[in-house]
């Protein structure tokens, strides 16, 4: 750094240079400005001195920029905002808040910068200048308005709102101005719709921001949880400095290429156009920390190397060309000037905001990485939303919403928002340190909060208010029902007397009625006859006219005929005819006839001279014709004037030969037609002759009928008078008869409604009574509904990442918070039945949703939050509850890694369907944020949403669901925010429902039905009794005017009644059925919680070992197996019995199959335990005892031991058994009989051994059990073997052989079948021989890097055509395993022979979801020899066995069996077992048998077999070959060598004490010898294996101490139940005590010294000084461990993994990981801890005191090295020694350390040494057997020296 004096110079420079005359500043501005600089300065050193970077405030750094940065804002003003000293210190407080103070993360830095500020300038400045610092200034420049338009303006620019930076007179002003801009963004940005609350703390970041950006070069750093506001923020500031907004669109594959086109897209912005851009950039979007290199580089120089090609940087820097020449025009355009210049511009108009989130590990170690996210950003903290803020917002959000409250309580509901965010955020920390899980709110949570909370009251208060009005409307009705009633007794009195009035009138209207009508009679009697005259004429008549009328219809044919004829002449023939100067003879005869007829005058007869007749008249004729209208004369001649005379001068004429239409044709064509009329004519007075006669009387008759007509008309006029009066009278009697009907009807009707009406009101009385309890009940409720939806919307918005308990917690701690304030709210509110109705909670369990409260609760946050749903879903059932629930929706499922996942977002989203992505690990695709913070777009009537860079529709019916497998996931506060994260871990009683639901459908299956069609019943009535009720309700109040009108609603009453009555009495019975129901059910209850035990045993197993893992449906198809195949009995208990046996054991034998052999004998306990838990044979604090022993106890707090010989642990373990109501007299009684206890346990089978004290038969094996676990940890196993054997059954106890064809057997083509490898466990050899046995291909891949492609192409090859693909060590190829996961469940079609099998070691990433569906297998040899010989001969077919028939042949293969057992278990008794653990595995066994084979094959049998071959065989080859230790290839060939000879085929030979090879005769089959071994003892000895018994007891005891310390370990983790201490304090406590006792630092000066005083180049001396820097590293390790610690506990810093792991570690005495890495193993936390302290003591006395004479070698990190050292230091004391030729000698002193007076002469004298399986005999200085029980025997001192092994000895 620069000097205090450059400093001030270089800023005193700037700032005189600024604040100068010239530019108008005031004088005592001037004056002050050089007195600020070094003021400036002051203050900067002094908050650099003070505020140190730690861990927790890593970005504590303060250098010259932080400088530079306060005098740019200083520099930013004018002499109008700078008037006085008073100004100029407003401004630079503010500066120098905005510049160093921002950062600080805690309330007391920031108070102690103000603090500090003063001081400086009180003491630089004086008091006077101090004085005048206001508290908050806060300079903006953004207050000003644009200049109103007038119409002249230039350019676009004058008409922007002046930037003046400027102080803010009040926050009031700021926040006016704010909301104003904010009203302008939203209009300006499409789809922006931002609703910023400026609270104070949002206007002061808003200030903070807004001042960087618009500094050049300035860029941000914004910290806070997601949430915070920092995005909308940055976007408003950047609006408001009209900058443009760029953020990076995240797709699935957006990588480094892309983030360098959008740099280039912010540098063409900024550089090329010279516009600002604000760039925002998240910690959600580093989806590659690469990134942050090109971000350090822009935030650092501004310049990113080779981000433009050559022509693109060549382009733009062409287009700049003008650009500067026109801002510095004297500036030579080179291409060096030019790219200066565009970066120049770049730095001026970029500016990058980054957002990070201070939540876990990353950001610091980002900001370490990557140094210029700190130095190159001015920093801004935001810190957890105050009250007040919380307050603000909760304020805003309700201040015009309408709750029906008072102003005060309103105003809690507010106060009272804030509380409860507050305390969630404090629930979730104690939720992680009691279930170490994790749980966030954020702000975004809390505006979420307060949506829901007035979407909820809405739809609450409408639906109460809708049935309070309906209610209070039918009360109405039914109390003016009753008024209506009394009023109609009333009317019907009334209308009673006026109906007995009208009677009267009636009666006497009805006499007048009766003379009238007797006089009306007699007229119409004389009038009949009068009448009946008349109608006797008018008959008669008839009949004539009839019989006249018949005979003319007779001519009528000729008639017309005729006259047709007469039709067709026409006036032009006739006066044709009459133009004729001599017609035909026949015209002039038909002319005469024609005369005749019309009775003219004819000629005088003469005879005819031409014709044989009269002479025609035709000049008469001619007359006729001329005559006007002849024609119409023809037409209308009247007919009845023909008489006889005229027919008879017709005949002469007629009766000639040609006188006829045919020849009057002929000769006149034209006037034929008269010819045949004339005819005509005559033929109808033939007729009408006796026509006339009748005609002449029809006149007659006629007349008379006049006559009698008149006389007919008189009579009918009296007849009508007298009818007439009839009416009247008639009339009258009608009305008053009506009148009186009226009256009756009326009463009638009054009656009935009467009848209605009490009926109705008698009918309603119960409801009358219920609505009017419920009216006042509903009034009341709305009063509470103020407080129960807060409680509700808590519930929704905030409980689902929590368990039960945790949930009914947080209420009863918000009710609480309620009645303080005096919130109504109802006092037994049932959130779950106010939110949800009974049938959809029914429906839903149909759906599948276990009817636990739990999952009840699931399902309403489901349904109901604001936000989008993720489930914790480990077992599935919540996704099975959505995908039945979603099913008629056509629900999508889909996953993150699924190639179409974007497609089917959007096809979701623009069809309006659910989507469900399945098994999402810890982060979520960027592409949903924008869905799932509800960020659509209106546009138009439909809404739109980015999905990354694409707009998409969203419409109606869009549904997101998101489900992980994973059972503890640590979602980010950002993930937090934006879903509503809930707990679906099934709980035992949900699990318990759902199995017991599936035993009585597969035993009860009817009942099940039944029960079911209940349900669905109940459901359906009580949603049937709800519509009635609301049915009525709504005719109620939907009646016009009176009740008692509406007869109809009185039927509606009568069927809603009965229907009432039905669904009641329905409800009754299905009550009383589900009674009968349940009972039966209950008979199988005890099926279903075995299969919950042992479900939740198998998946805490997954806690052991993360492999281990076992899903809800796996499990069921377990579950359901037991049921098909165990034993089928009539009697319910014997079948309950043996389904559970059968399920317990299937289980047993499915889970151990795929468990390490450590970990079975622990899940075989934990099996019993459970299920002993369960029946209440086991007490919880037994178990509880059993696992944790005395450990907690401490030893000083406790009653003394009686005795020396009891371990400091055993008597531990034995004070707290004596807390069991069955020991409490134990510490008396081993006080009492001491040496009885004493011989018990030394015994070498204390548990086969009588117990002292009468315990023997008080205690049961599961007491006693507890009393050998207390006293000898070693036979603990033993004991729990018996345990075992007894609770659950000798099959237990005796493990599960793998049989690799029940697995194939038991697999499917979709079930992989997973193998854990582990040292020699390899199955490949056991798979391909299987496969060979099937006859199916079988081919194997080895996983790594690039074997994805084959493995993928060997499965589609199979998947096709059917065969094995075996997939070796997965482990290596995790990429791939998601893909298989989906190609095995999603393949469409697989061959039915395909099987996909995988090995794998374990990795904690390893998919869950793969795990889940596969069968998983261990191929490990398992433990004991019995169980070692099973599993060989399982692998041995009988073909095998029959190979050869030599007698040999047999006992060799047991005699090999047994080796190879041997062999094996030998490892697990570690070093003493073998030097080093070699891996035997099948193939060594395999191929000895094939030389065994091969050997007998060959054999002479004269000679016999060559043992020496044998012995060499398997001592030096087979099993040797592996062997590199000495004393181990000496082991092994003592084995052949005595149990490899011709005795092995003795009868009377033992490998040991009960382990004997079967006789040929009776073994000659598998089965025979399987028979033999299950006689073999279960348990083995040592000896069996060729070791001393005390081999056994540390075997044992770490079995026992493992199997309990992981019990331990897998039970809930709850850091502080009840009043106990946490376990934070507890650890705490402990960091105080062992930082108290740890050593100092050593201190290089001091160390080099002393070595310098005792010869820094001794060899002794080097070692010395490594041992120290190893030594100094583990105690600057733990110090900053447990300081970390301490503060994390504190929440001063953030909680690591590493601190973390130190935290639970500690807590269980067990040494944290980090310490472990650099230092050595230990038992337990304390002896490490003092083991640090000796071995620090034994460092410092050598270093700062002088050589020992004796050393702790056991005590070095390097104990090798010290024996070189002291090599080499021999060496170097003997000349001519070379150190290749000095070797080490050693020799037992019978010294003790104490005894040691004075170093040896030459090399050292050593302690602390053991020996392990030997004992040592200090007399004679030998190894000797070790004492029985006695386990490691300290060695006396050794002294080791050099010795040269040339040289003669």
């Amino acid at each position: 750094l620069p000097s205090e004096n450059s400093i001030d110079k270089i800023f005193g420079v700037i700032a005189k240079g600024y604040y100068c005359e010239e530019r108008g500043f005031e004088a005592e501005v001037i004056g002050t400005i050089p007195k600020l600089v070094r003021t400036t300065r002051h203050l900067w050193q002094a908050t650099k001195v003070k505020m140190l970077p730690t861990p927790a405030k890593f970005h504590y750094i303060f250098n010259l920029r932080d400088l530079s940065r306060i005098w740019e804002g200083m520099l930013r003003v004018s002499k109008d905002t700078i008037l006085s000293t008073a100004d100029l210190m407003a401004l630079w407080r503010h500066e120098c808040q905005r510049v160093v103070a921002d950062r600080f993360t805690e309330r007391a830095d920031r108070s102690w910068f103000e603090k500090t500020m003063c001081t400086v300038c009180e003491e630089d400045l004086g008091k006077e200048v101090a004085a005048l610092i206001p508290d908050e200034p806060y300079f903006v420049d953004f207050m000003r308005e644009a200049p109103e338009a007038t119409g002249d303006e230039g350019e676009p620019e004058d008409m922007e709102a002046p930037k003046i930076y400027e102080p803010v007179a009040s926050l009031d002003d700021l926040q006016e101005r704010l909301n104003v801009l904010l009203v302008q963004y939203n209009e300006t940005i499409r789809g922006a719709g931002m609703d910023l609350v400026f609270f104070k703390d949002a206007m002061v970041h808003l200030i903070k921001i807004s001042r960087v950006i618009r500094t050049s070069k300035g860029h941000s750093l914004l910290v806070g949880v997601g949430g915070s506001g920092k995005q909308s923020l940055t976007r408003l500031a950047s609006f408001i400095a009209n900058y443009k907004i760029f953020q990076i669109t995240l797709t699935r594959s957006y990588n480094i290429s892309n983030l360098q086109d959008d740099l280039k897209v912010l540098y063409r912005t900024a550089g090329h156009q010279g516009k600002g851009i604000t760039f925002i950039f998240t910690d959600q979007e580093i989806k590659d920390e690469a990134f942050l290199e090109y971000l350090n580089n822009v935030l650092a120089s501004g310049e990113v190397a080779n981000l433009f090609a050559r022509d693109e940087q060549d382009e733009i820097l062409n287009e700049l060309i003008p650009i500067m020449k026109q801002e510095f025009p004297r500036r030579p355009p080179s291409v060096e000037n030019l790219y200066e210049y565009f970066l120049y511009r770049c730095r001026q108009n970029l500016h990058v905001v980054l957002c990070f989130s201070p939540v876990g590990e990353k950001f610091r170690n980002r900001a370490l990485k990557f140094p210029a996210l700190i130095s190159g950003c001015t920093m801004d903290w935001f810190s957890r939303w105050p009250k007040e803020a919380l307050q603000a917002v909760a304020r805003h959000f309700l201040a015009s919403y309408d709750i029906v409250c008072s102003p005060e309580v309103k105003k809690e509901v507010v106060f009272a928002m804030g509380v409860f965010q507050d305390r969630v955020a404090e629930a979730c920390v104690d939720y992680f340190h009691r279930y170490r899980r994790t749980a966030h709110v954020t702000p975004k949570s809390y505006l979420s909060f307060i949506n829901g909370y007035k979407t909820i009251y809405s739809e609450k208060h409408g639906a109460i208010g809708q049935l309070a009005t309906r209610m209070g409307t039918g009360l109405d009705k039914l109390i003016e029902a009753s008024a209506s009633v009394a009023q109609l007794s009333i009317e019907l009195a009334v209308k009673e007397k006026d109906l007995a009035v009208a009677s009267v009138k009636a009666e006497k209207v009805l006499v007048e009625v009766t003379a009238s009508a007797q006089a009306a009679e007699k007229v119409k009697a004389e009038v009949q006859k009068v009448k009946d005259k008349a109608q006797a004429i008018v008959d008669t008549i008839a009949a004539d006219k009839s019989v006249a009328e018949g005979k003319l219809e007779a001519a009528r044919p000729a008639l017309e005929e005729a006259e047709a004829a007469l039709q067709t002449i026409k006036p032009a023939h006739i006066s044709t005819v009459r133009k004729l100067a001599k017609p035909p003879h026949l015209i002039m005869r038909i002319m005469d006839c024609v005369l005749i007829l019309f009775q003219r005058k004819l000629d005088n007869w003469t005879s005819d001279p031409e014709k044989p007749s009269n002479k025609p008249s035709w000049s008469e004729s001619l007359k006729l014709m001329s005559a006007g209208g002849f024609l119409s004369m023809l037409q209308t001649f009247p007919k009845d004037t023909i008489n006889a005379e005229t027919v008879e001068l017709l005949m002469p004429y007629q009766t000639a030969e040609d006188y006829n239409l045919a020849s009057a044709r002929k000769v006149c064509g034209d006037v034929a037609g008269l010819c045949s009329w004339t005819c005509a004519m005559a033929a109808f007075f033939a007729i009408n002759r006796e026509v006339l006669p009748l005609k002449a009387n029809l006149i007659k008759a006629e007349a008379k009928l006049q006559v009698a007509q008149g006389e007919l008309n008189e009579a009918q006029a009296t007849l009508d008078e007298k009818e007439g009066q009839l009416r009247q009278v008639q009339a009258m009697y009608d009305k008053a008869m009506s009148e009186k009907q009226t009256l009756i009807d009326d009463a009638e009707t009054c009656k009935r409604k009467m009848v209605a009406a009490s009926a109705l009101i008698g009918g309603l009385s119960g409801e009358k009574e219920r609505w009017t309890v419920q009216s006042k009940e509903f009034q009341d409720q709305i009063g509470r509904l103020v407080g129960d939806v807060l409680l509700c919307t808590g519930f929704l918005s905030y409980s689902g990442p929590f368990n039960q308990e945790f949930r009914d917690l947080l209420l009863d701690d918000w009710k609480k918070e309620l009645r303080t304030r005096k919130i109504p709210f109802s006092a037994n509110i049932d959130i779950s039945g106010m939110l949800v109705d009974g049938a959809t909670v029914g429906e839903w369990g149909l759906q599948g949703l276990p009817n636990d409260e739990l999952s009840v609760q699931n399902g309403i946050i489901v349904t109901k939050a604001t936000r989008y749903p993720l489930l914790m879903d480990p077992q599935g059932q919540g996704k099975t509850w959505v995908k039945n629930k979603e099913a008629k929706n056509n629900l999508q499922i889909t996953s993150l890694n699924n190639k179409y996942f974007r497609t089917h977002l959007e096809d979701c989203l623009s069809l309006g369907q659910p989507i469900l992505i399945e098994d999402i690990g810890e982060e979520l695709d960027p592409a949903l944020d924008n869905v799932l913070e509800k960020n659509f777009i209106k546009s138009g009537s439909t809404l739109k949403v980015k999905v990354g860079d694409k707009e998409v529709d969203v419409m109606k019916g869009f549904m997101l669901y998101v489900t992980t497998k994973l059972g503890n996931p640590s979602y980010t506060p950002e993930i937090s925010a934006r879903t509503s994260i809930i707990d679906f871990t099934v709980t035992m009683k949900g699990l318990g429902d759902q199995l017991l639901g599936l035993v009585i459908l597969k035993e009860k299956n009817e009942l099940e039905a039944e029960r079911v069609a209940l349900l669905e019943d109940v459901t359906a009535n009580k949603r049937k009794m709800q519509e009635l009720e609301d049915n009525l309700l709504y005719r109620l109040t939907s009646t016009k005017g009176s009740l008692v009108d509406d007869e109809t609603l009185i039927d509606v009453l009568r069927t809603t009644k009965s229907t009432a009555e039905d669904v009641k009495q329905k409800l009754q019975v299905a009550a009383d059925t589900e009674i009968k129901i349940t009972g039966a059910r209950e008979e199988f209850r005890p099926v279903a919680t075995r299969g919950s035990i042992l479900y939740f045993l198998i998946t805490n197993m997954s806690m052991v070992n993360s492999m281990y893992q076992t899903s809800l449906p796996q499990f069921l198809g377990l579950f359901d197996n037991s049921m098909e195949r165990s034993t089928k009995s009539p009697v319910t208990t014997k079948r309950i019995a043996a389904i559970v046996e059968y399920l317990t054991f299937e289980v047993f034998r499915y889970t151990s199959r795929g468990l390490y052999e450590e970990d079975k004998f622990l899940f075989t306990l934990l099996l019993a335990l459970k299920i002993d838990l369960n029946n209440n044979k086991v007490k919880h604090k037994e178990f509880s005892t059993l696992i944790k022993g005395g450990a907690a106890l401490d030893l000083n707090a406790v009653e003394p031991k009686p005795s020396k010989w009891i371990l400091d642990l055993t008597w531990l373990n034995l004070v707290e058994l004596s807390n069991l109501p069955q020991f409490s007299e134990i510490l008396s009684q081993i006080g009492r009989n001491d040496k009885a206890w004493k011989s018990w346990f030394d015994s070498e089978a204390p548990e086969e051994v009588t117990c002292p004290d009468g315990y023997e038969h008080s205690l049961d094996t599961f007491r006693k059990l507890l009393l050998v676990r207390s006293w000898c940890p070693d036979r603990t196993a033993v004991q729990a073997r018996k345990y075992i054997t007894e609770s659950l059954g000798l099959r237990f106890a005796e493990g599960v052989i793998l049989d690799m064809r029940d697995l194939f057997a038991e697999s499917t083509t979709r079930t992989p079948m997973i193998g854990l490898l582990s040292m020699g466990s390899d199955p490949t050899a056991d798979i391909e021989n299987l496969a060979k046995r099937e006859n199916l291909e079988c081919r194997a891949i080895s996983m790594g890097q690039g074997q994805d492609v084959h493995a993928r192409r060997l499965l589609q090859q199979f998947m096709g055509n059917g065969g094995w693909a075996l997939l070796q060590n997965c482990h290596l190829g995790l990429d791939f395993m998601d893909e298989l996961f989906l190609l095995v469940v999603g393949a469409e079609t697989i061959h039915e022979d395909f099987r996909l099998w995988m090995t794998t070691e374990v990795h904690p990433k390893f998919p869950i979801s793969l795990l889940q569906i596969g069968l998983k297998f261990t191929n490990e040899p398992p433990q004991g020899i019995k169980a070692g010989l099973k599993r060989t001969y399982t692998g041995i077919t009988q073909d095998q066995l029959d190979i050869s028939n030599l007698p040999m042949w047999k006992p060799m293969l047991f005699g090999l069996a047994f080796l190879h057992t041997t062999v094996q278990e030998r490892r697990k008794f570690g070093p003493l077992g073998w030097n080093i653990p070699y891996e035997f595995n099948q193939a060594d066994f395999t191929s000895t048998m094939q030389f065994f084979q091969n050997h007998l094959d060959d054999l002479d049998l004269k000679k016999g077999i060559s043992w020496t071959t044998v012995r060499y065989m398997i001592g030096e080859v087979q099993y040797g070959g592996r062997v590199t230790d000495d004393f181990d290839k000496i082991l092994l060939n003592t084995f052949a060598k005595v149990w490899f000879g011709d005795f092995m085929f003795d009868s009377k030979f033992k490998f040991y004490k009960g382990y004997t090879i079967p006789v040929s005769a009776t073994c000659k089959t598998v089965t025979n010898c399987m028979e033999h071994i299950e006689h073999l003892p279960l348990l083995d000895t040592p000896e069996a294996f060729g070791l001393h018994p005390n081999a056994n007891i540390t075997y044992q005891t770490n079995v026992a101490t493992n199997c309990m310390a992981t019990m331990v370990s897998i039970q809930p983790k709850d850091s502080g139940g009840g009043g106990g201490e946490t376990r934070e304090s507890v650890v705490q406590r402990l960091a105080d005590d062992m930082l108290s006792k740890l050593p100092a630092d050593y201190l290089p000066h001091e160390v080099k010294a002393c070595l310098q005083r005792m010869g820094h180049l001794s060899p002794m001396n080097i070692f010395l000084r490594q041992e120290i820097d190893r030594m100094q590293r583990v105690i600057v390790s733990v110090r900053s461990t447990l300081v970390d610690l301490k503060l994390a506990i504190d929440g001063t810093i953030i909680m690591s993994e590493m601190l973390r792991d130190a935290l639970d570690n500690m807590f269980d005495a067990r040494v944290p990981t980090a310490w472990k890495k650099i230092s050595w193993a230990s038992a337990t936390l304390g002896f490490w801890f003092t083991e640090l302290l000796e071995r620090d003591t034994q460092f410092r006395s050598w270093c700062f005191e002088g050589r020992p004479n004796v050393f702790w070698m056991t005590g070095f990190f390097n104990p090798q090295g010290f024996l070189t050292a002291m090599r080499q230091e021999v060496t170097r004391a003997h000349k001519g020694w070379a150190l290749d030729t000095v070797i080490l000698s050693n020799e037992v002193s019978k010294m003790y350390k104490d005894d040691v007076k004075e170093p040896p002469g030459e090399g050292v004298y050593v302690h602390g040494l053991f020996l392990d399986g030997a004992g040592w005999d200090r007399r004679q200085g030998k190894l000797i057997e070790q004492t029985p029980k006695v386990l490691f025997t300290a060695l006396p001192v050794v002294h080791i020296f050099a010795i040269n092994s040339t040289a003669d000895k």
